[in-house]
Parts: C-alpha cells; structure tokens; sequence
C-alpha cells in the first residue's frame, strides 16, 4: 500500500496502483479502432507527428531539459504568505466555484478510459471515481457496460459537481451514487463498505491536493478496496506544457501551483 511516483518529462503518468502492488500501463494489446495505449505509440512517419499529443519512443536531449528546469525555476517564485494561506485552505471552495461557472461543459467524457484501462470494462465490477466532477468517468462506464456488469460510486468534494452528476440523464441509484466528500481528510469515511471494491479511479486528482495530504489520501482509500483492487490513477507529468507556462507568483511549492481560478495543480 505505498504511494509511488515516477518522473515523466512534458506529458501525462499513467500508472496503475495496486494493493499492495505497482504497475505502469503497458499492456500492448488493443482494440481495431481505439488509438493504442501509452507505451505502445511509436511515431514511424513524420507526416503523423500529430495524430497523438504524445509519442513513447522520443527522448529529450540535455539541452531541452535543461531549458524546462529554467523555465520551472524562473516561475517558482510564489504569493505572499497572506495569498498562499487562503489558497491553501477550503479548496472546496474553488472548485465548487468553478463547477458553478462551467458546469459540465469544461471537460470532455473519457472515452478513452478503456484503452488505458481494460480492466474497467472486464467482467462484474464495483468502482469508486474519486474527484468525479460532472461525471466524464462515471457516464462513459455505465454507457459501455451492461446493467448488471459495474456499479460506481462517484465522490467529489465540491457539491455542485456532485448535484450535477445527480441531474444527468443516466443517473440512476441501482447503478451508480454520487455523494460529497473530501478525500483528504484524515478521518476519511465513505458510505461504501471497505474491502469491497475492485477499482478506484484518480484521473487528474491527486494534483488538486496539497503535496502533504497524498499519501494520507491513497492510504485511506485503499481501505475500500478487496485484496488485489487497484487504484487506476491518470495526472500531470513534470514539465508538462500547463507547467512550464505558470508565471512567477503563482507556485505554492516544488511544482505545485496556484491557477488564475485559486484551484490547485502538482506535477509529478
């Protein structure tokens, strides 16, 4: 039950937590149809360059690395102690906001759930999507699978985006609950029974923590999963464009950062 990182340069880490277990994606089947899995995108003819946003086999040489970590140093100078302490606390508060403003427009359905993740659409299945937002997890999982095949719970520590979850179409209580929680609390506790789920779902959300509250996090969650569950986490890697593009003022630490918005993002 260790948390683990891995440094990536200028892209997204995927990677599959078990209990007790780690793994990276790189399960080299996929499906006619779906784009491939990360580690198995090769980039063979320059006139495909941008069929992906990312390809496995390019490396940086040490003059673009060296450029990244300039460009990180130069834009780690951070708020004042009086700014930084509110942007610390009641992050609720900020994305509840942001949900109230964007609704379920801002981001996309995860269609592409089940190429990274071919365990979400094998067999009978519970599953928890932590950080789930208007639903772009929860919703394309009940569309692909049948009635009696998953049932998923979705939490999010912002009420909006759990009462929007709660209004769409799909919503329906035999197959799926949405309830608010903050994952980060020390005492977490969940209407979920623990050791009952196979598969919970972090896809662009520990970034949203403080630095400090993740592996107190990934430790209480994985109370809730049966022996051999995973933890299927997707977030931002290390110099990854949206990092390298912050502006001085804005870190609230080593590669974590305030946004315009006041919601928060680590890269790993």
């Amino acid at each position: 039950k260790q948390w683990y990182q891995r440094r990536v340069r200028g892209g997204f880490l995927v990677i599959r937590l078990g209990v007790p277990s780690v793994m990276i994606t790189t399960n080299s089947e996929t499906e006619a149809n779906i784009r491939p899995q990360f580690g198995n995108r090769f980039l063979k003819e320059e006139a495909d360059v941008f069929s992906h946003n990312a390809w496995d086999q390019v490396e940086w040489d040490e003059e673009q690395e060296a450029s990244a970590r300039d460009m990180v140093a130069k834009n780690s100078g951070g708020p004042s102690a009086d700014v930084q302490e509110v942007l610390l606390t009641n992050s609720w508060e900020k994305w509840d906001k942001f949900y109230g403003v964007h609704a379920n427009r801002f981001f996309k359905d995860r269609h592409w759930l089940f190429t990274e993740f071919q365990e979400l659409k094998e067999g009978t299945r519970r599953v928890l999507e932590v950080g789930c937002g208007p639903g772009n997890t929860i919703f394309p999982i009940l569309e692909h699978c049948k009635e009696d095949q998953v049932f998923i719970y979705g939490c999010d520590f912002s009420p909006t985006a759990v009462e929007i979850v709660k209004s769409h179409s799909m919503y329906n209580e035999e197959r799926c609950k949405a309830f608010v929680c903050d994952i980060s609390a020390e005492d977490l506790s969940m209407p979920i029974e623990e050791g009952s789920l196979d598969f919970i779902t972090m896809i662009f959300v520990l970034s949203a923590l403080n630095p400090e509250d993740m592996q107190r996090c990934v430790t209480n969650l994985s109370r809730y999963l049966k022996p051999g569950g995973q933890i299927l986490f997707r977030d931002y890697g290390r110099y990854d464009l949206a990092q390298l593009r912050f502006k001085n003022g804005q870190c609230l630490g080593d590669n974590f950062y305030a946004r315009g918005d006041g919601t928060k993002v680590y890269f790993f």
